[in-house]
């Protein structure tokens, strides 16, 4: 059935004026700050260093719709918060999409996206990862002294019969199971992977990989994995000691931890009892569980609140700081990833898998991985020392890129008229600036 669109919708008289909203066919968009997501992209060169490592099989002639421009269309819709492929029937006709892209025609339709996303395969999404980790070491001018390695499983909830869908018992629903690497803010791998595997496979691999690639370029970097106690596991522990990289991982508790930490974990309870404040104890053992071939290092948080007893655990190789400051400083740390994960989740639609097809959703997880690269970068790059330098994914986008804008085209000139109300001018001129300071 077709839909109809009334030409104009009444609202109520504003001091006895008509008050009337109408969509017009005018060269007019909400998404003015996109030329912002495009200098970035020209910036960090990374769409283009993408296309280099997708095949296309299509006929040179045929072609009406080049591969770097159907990236660039559904990356940068994505960042500006169009993670359906059908926005595109409509937004295919933005004036504003339409400059990003370095096109001033129509550009692709939603079928032509979804074919595009169908051509994803194995090699494909291995190569895709490997870019995400060489724009992670050129982001830096000079090399670090130490990085850490953040490494977390989530859920992605799925709700119709995908390929490799599983029911998962801890998250109660039927999902995927991504893993996700990150250093700080900067995301180095996402892996799609089926819910009905151990949380920590290919866990290892991807850690071997990332430490000889860094390595590779920055031999004496200090290299940290962390992890939850999701990831503690002997071969995991034995391969780092033996490659001379520091992991501080979570362990779960067991009656042998308690009973080291029963002393202080009594004396937290007796100084709660006391003051009726939280405590939190630290101390540190050596402990082997029975799969080990070694004692290990192992901090225990002994914290009694209200709630009763909350004894944590880490083990760790790492020598240089006394037990507290090795859990608050170092561990504590880890929490901040699950921030990025939602992020992810909430800012770019990393959990949009709703393909049948495996590879096609692997590849989805890596449009989005690139949207927020895009938005990082901004955020590290031009949004430096200034109001929105921590700002999620977003509140970046409400603030810089939802602009309205009139767009005026003629064979010479495309004008970008922003509104002279837009109260964030100052910030984008600065950012602008930074991006394209000729």
């Amino acid at each position: 059935m077709t839909k109809c669109i009334r030409e104009k919708l009444a609202f109520p008289s504003c001091q006895g004026k008509i008050v009337e909203a109408q969509f017009v066919k005018e060269e007019v968009t909400s998404d003015g700050g996109v030329l912002l997501l495009r200098e970035i992209d020209r910036t960090i060169n990374l769409t283009c260093e993408l296309e280099k490592i997708i095949p296309d099989s299509r006929e040179p002639a045929k072609i009406k719709h080049s591969l770097i421009s159907l990236l660039k269309q559904r990356i940068y819709g994505i960042a500006l918060g169009y993670e359906d492929l059908n926005d595109h029937t409509t937004l295919r006709h933005d004036p504003a999409i339409q400059t990003a892209v370095d096109r001033i025609t129509t550009l692709a339709s939603s079928p032509t996206l979804c074919r595009m996303e169908n051509r994803a395969n194995r090699k494909m999404i291995f190569d895709s990862n490997k870019l995400m980790v060489e724009k992670f070491i050129e982001s830096f001018s000079e090399p670090p002294l130490e990085i850490i390695l953040d490494f977390d499983a989530t859920e992605d909830e799925v709700h119709g019969h995908q390929e490799n869908r599983y029911f998962h018992g801890y998250y109660e629903c039927y999902c995927f199971l991504p893993l996700h690497v990150f250093c700080g803010y900067q995301l180095l791998v996402s892996y799609l992977r089926p819910s009905n595997i151990d949380g920590v496979k290919h866990a290892w691999a991807i850690l071997s990989l990332l430490v000889k690639r860094i390595r590779k370029t920055w031999a004496d970097v200090k290299i940290i994995f962390r992890g939850d106690s999701g990831f503690c596991r002997d071969l995991m522990l034995r391969w780092c000691e033996k490659n001379h990289v520091i992991y501080i991982v979570g362990i779960g508790q067991n009656n042998r931890l308690n009973t080291l930490s029963q002393e202080s974990r009594k004396l937290a309870e007796e100084k709660y009892n006391e003051t009726k404040e939280k405590q939190r104890i630290f101390s540190e053992y050596k402990y082997a569980a029975k799969s080990w071939k070694n004692e290990r290092r192992i901090i225990s948080k002994s914290e009694h609140t209200d709630k009763g007893a909350n004894p944590r655990y880490i083990v760790t190789n790492e020598q240089n700081f006394i037990a507290q400051e090795l859990y608050e400083r170092n561990y504590c740390g880890r929490g901040d990833m699950e921030n990025r994960i939602k992020e992810i989740k909430r800012g770019v639609f990393s959990d949009r898998t709703s393909c049948h097809k495996w590879w096609p959703n692997q590849f989805r997880l890596i449009l989005s991985s690139m949207a927020y690269i895009l938005m990082e970068s901004l955020r590290r790059v031009a949004l430096k020392n200034t109001e929105l330098a921590t700002a999620q994914c977003e509140t970046i986008r409400l603030k810089l890129y939802k602009i309205g804008a009139i767009i005026l085209r003629n064979t010479r000139r495309i004008r970008f008229l922003l509104s002279s109300n837009y109260p964030k001018q100052a910030l984008f001129i600065e950012t602008a600036e930074k991006l394209c300071p000729a």
